[in-house]
């Protein structure tokens, strides 16, 4: 399937696209903060680059927002329209 927008239109609209602190990547943080963990933050040695890794405990998490859960009647859980195979299904 193509593109229904020009590589550069394309280009400027994943720019804006966030990767990392983002509003539930905050949430977490902001609970694991209240809890007094240790924690740092998108460590690229990591495989993956974990959105919060706690080294003392030898554990990380990813934070997946709305879109990759899918979760029905939230505005920000909406498939792709233009490139449906990247979507996957529910």
């Amino acid at each position: 399937m193509t593109d229904v927008y020009s590589r550069r239109k394309r280009s400027e609209i994943m720019s804006h696209v966030r990767g990392s602190d983002t509003v539930p990547e905050r949430a977490v943080q902001s609970l694991l903060k209240r809890m007094r963990f240790h924690f740092h933050l998108n460590d690229k040695s990591l495989p993956g680059s974990p959105d919060i890794v706690l080294p003392r405990h030898k554990k990380i998490i990813f934070v997946h927002g709305c879109f990759w859960h899918g979760h029905r009647r939230c505005a920000r859980s909406a498939r792709p329209t233009s490139n449906v195979r990247f979507g996957g299904g529910n």
